[in-house]
């Protein structure tokens, strides 16, 4: 038998294969990834590994010797380049080709770049990988000017991480508050105003027109007329789901993702896919999404895997994501829009609060701040209709709700 062949040697293809060995599962397992690492997370790259307080061997998944132990084939520093779904084979960039039973896409995402003068210069850089950290690593060694493109969650994180190191940081975002259009106005200006106290010169509504450089570095960003100084810049404007091998082998795949039902499986029920890549239906919801948080791909990865051996888990959990800046942590718990109504508890000012939003009176979303352990008792109010007064009175408690 061919067993399964694992394309993507993320967080997601972890999961797949290590809840495969723990169901019992004692078929072939091969796990193809591009880099030469093994499987690890990628959180730390922008919050602790990349401030020196997460050490290199905490990121990763497993001990390196545990793929030997249970008997999964590794082709890490190997490139998946074409699938034959016909012939259910892999051809690999080293020459090679595999067999499969079932196949799991987990190839991720890659950081999108921008199309302007200049984007080749030396010293403008991304972070999605363990090398890329490895790189900024060395930037907040060094006192100097970082430009951050984009107020997402990666680029607020670094740029706590350089403020941080001492580094003289301006962000630059093209929506009138970083995290608009996920936190809202409210939760996007207490963000906002975190990294302005913390000396970040956040610009916002403004666009980048190019960068320019001296000797092949960037010395500089251009916003309109203004040359913005630079010696390191970090763009930070989202991720594309790598969908080419998917798209070639003729499945539903663009740039939102590849799509998937319910337990991931494709329209071939011998493909699967998983993580930041999989555009998938999720029945709590009743629509289909993409997400590419932590949380998503160590839960999908373990679905994918029960979906091979036939197990009728679905995809029907809440998404959830957390960040840590400067002093504040946070967990976002649920799917919402930005022009949902938010019902706080708590002191926004303080930075101490839990944060709801709600559409005709039912529970979209919810976020604490600063407020511990209580995660679990959101996510079981996210889908219910509650009395706005209730959630917003912190004599109330979370689980009375």
């Amino acid at each position: 038998m061919s067993g399964t062949v694992v394309v993507g040697a993320g967080l997601a293809a972890a999961h797949v294969v290590a809840t495969l060995r723990e169901e019992g599962d004692d078929r072939p397992i091969t796990l193809v990834g591009e880099e030469p690492d093994r499987p690890y997370e990628r959180p730390p790259l922008s919050k602790g590994y990349l401030q020196g307080t997460t050490g290199r061997d905490e990121v990763f998944v497993h001990e390196p010797g545990w793929y030997d132990e249970h008997d999964v084939t590794t082709r890490f520093g190997t490139t998946a380049l074409q699938v034959d779904r016909a012939a259910r084979t892999v051809a690999l960039s080293d020459g090679s080709t595999l067999g499969y039973d079932d196949l799991v896409l987990a190839t991720g995402s890659r950081p999108r770049t921008l199309d302007v003068p200049g984007a080749g210069l030396d010293g403008i850089r991304t972070l999605r990988r363990l090398a890329d950290s490895d790189v900024l690593r060395d930037v907040l060694a060094t006192p100097q000017r970082l430009v951050v493109v984009g107020g997402g969650w990666i680029g607020l994180e670094v740029a706590a991480a350089a403020r941080q190191a001492g580094l003289d940081v301006t962000v630059l975002e093209y929506a009138a508050q970083p995290l608009l259009r996920v936190l809202g106005p409210e939760m996007a200006g207490m963000f906002a105003g975190l990294h302005r106290e913390r000396g970040v010169d956040l610009r916002t509504g403004v666009g980048v027109d190019g960068f320019e450089g001296s000797g092949g570095r960037v010395t500089g960003v251009r916003v309109g007329d203004e040359l913005v100084p630079a010696d390191v810049v970090l763009v930070g404007v989202g991720a594309a789901p790598n969908v080419a091998l998917a798209a070639a082998a003729g499945l539903a795949a663009n740039g939102g993702g590849i799509a998937v039902d319910e337990h991931l499986r494709t329209a071939d029920p011998h493909v699967l896919a998983a993580g930041d890549v999989a555009y998938a239906r999720n029945t709590a919801l009743g629509h289909s999404l993409r997400v590419e948080h932590w949380d998503n791909a160590i839960r999908q990865g373990a679905l994918a895997a029960r979906s091979i051996l036939g197990r009728p888990d679905v995809h029907d959990w809440q998404p959830y994501f957390y960040t840590d800046q400067y002093d504040l942590g946070m967990e976002y718990v649920g799917y919402a829009d930005s022009d949902d109504a938010v019902v706080v508890r708590g002191d926004v000012a303080a930075r101490e609060l839990v944060a709801f939003w709600l559409r005709d009176g039912r529970v979209r979303a919810a976020m604490n701040v600063n407020v511990w352990d209580v995660n679990d008792q959101l996510r079981a109010l996210v889908g219910r209709e509650v009395d706005p007064a209730r959630l917003a009175d912190g004599d109330v408690p979370l689980d009375e709700l």
